[in-house]
């Protein structure tokens, strides 16, 4: 994935959740989700949407070397943002090899 179509997604998700804290305030913004089934659905979704990103991060992160601890918090703390910041900061597997190493398993 295009780093820079991540982070033009980063800008553009952080601000509309900027204005959503501005607006709304924190609970302002979880509340709605508890009033319906549909609502309550759609948080549903999300949970589970980004309990299997975790366990992705999780073997990723474990798998390049990273701390996946760090990213499991800010994913629950911050929710979509995590990821998103997980995938702006992660360097490619080939991008940490060797350049002999990526030499060697091309030719």
């Amino acid at each position: 994935m295009q780093r820079s179509l991540l982070i033009v997604t980063l800008i553009l998700f952080g601000a509309l959740s900027a204005i959503a804290l501005w607006q709304h305030g924190y609970w302002g913004i979880l509340a709605p989700h508890f009033q319906s089934f549909g609502a309550a659905q759609v948080l549903a979704d999300l949970v589970i949407a980004l309990g299997l990103v975790m366990v992705w991060i999780w073997r990723d992160a474990a798998a390049t070397g990273r701390n996946p601890w760090l990213w499991l918090g800010v994913t629950l703390a911050t929710g979509s943002f995590g990821p998103l910041i997980y995938l702006v900061t992660r360097q490619s597997k080939d991008a940490k090899a060797e350049p002999s190493t990526v030499t060697e398993a091309v030719g």
